[in-house]
């Protein structure tokens, strides 16, 4: 996720945003909603998605936002679509939502408009969930917005509620051996924010999974490891791939295959460039 800063916005702006945050909140529901996740194969379970905003290179205001959705458990990419946007809310710990998920938010509509057969049953964020400063981070913004199960997938360890990346926990990761192995996140209120995943047997750094909306902690953890090839889960790393390097040109080198196309976006559905559609 894109985090650099760009000023701090006033003070009665961060008011509204801590009230609009408490207010959705409010809507968070933090266990499993759908048959497929009770499932211990995730029988029922066709289509995963992934969220990104990733910065040009350079540039802390223009963003190439990206989404993708692979089929499971094939894990094939089904569609991805990415576009150049302009981040106008600054960067502020703890209210990155309010900069990144309009964004977001606006993909998984136009998905739903133009080819709803593939929207994803859930999605994986490159974000924290509940593991947050509020308890509401991205993953739950975009959760409660989209109303869709989403999954909170850090790769750095976010440091709220006495969480800290001391010797103790550096000693935890230590003791992780195997690819689905785990440790909880326990802060200093007692609540467990969230899980450490060692993601794959050859990772020396975890993932730090979290409830975004609509799913269980325990579902979410392993539906992170069945997403992993590698260290990263393929929804997250394939939006990784899409918006690699300077985004603007890969945006490009996408809209470069639909002829007459002129905005700095792509669209790509199942079956090859030939079916894709530029907005």
């Amino acid at each position: 996720m894109a985090q650099e800063a760009a000023g701090r916005p006033p003070e009665e702006t961060l008011s509204l945003w801590k009230r609009e945050q408490a207010r959705l909140k409010a809507l968070l529901v933090d266990r499993d909603t759908e048959a497929w996740q009770r499932d211990p194969a995730f029988a029922g379970l066709h289509r995963v998605g992934g969220v990104d905003v990733s910065f040009v290179k350079g540039d802390s205001v223009r963003a190439c936002a990206s989404l993708v959705v692979l089929s499971f458990p094939e894990l094939e990419v089904v569609y991805e679509e990415s576009q150049m946007v302009n981040l106008t809310a600054p960067y502020v710990a703890g209210f990155l939502a309010f900069r990144e998920v309009p964004f977001l938010v606006d993909l998984v509509r136009r998905l739903q408009e133009k080819e709803p057969g593939l929207m994803p049953q859930v999605l994986l964020v490159d974000g924290n969930g509940v593991l947050h400063h509020r308890g509401f981070g991205v993953a739950c913004h975009l959760g409660v917005l989209t109303e869709l199960p989403c999954v909170g997938v850090a790769k750095k360890l976010l440091q709220v509620d006495g969480l800290e990346n001391n010797a103790l926990h550096k000693e935890k990761i230590r003791l992780l051996q195997a690819g689905g192995d785990t440790f909880p996140l326990t802060g200093g209120s007692g609540t467990v924010l969230g899980m450490a995943l060692k993601s794959h047997s050859r990772s020396t750094k975890p993932l730090y999974i979290s409830v975004g909306h609509r799913i269980s902690l325990e579902v979410a953890v392993r539906l992170a490891q069945r997403c992993c090839r590698f260290r990263i889960p393929e929804p997250v790393r394939q939006t990784a791939d899409l918006t690699a390097g300077t985004q603007q040109p890969m945006c490009r080198m996408f809209r470069s295959a639909f002829s007459g196309c002129s905005s700095l976006c792509a669209t790509r559905p199942l079956g090859g460039a030939g079916n894709g559609v530029c907005t």
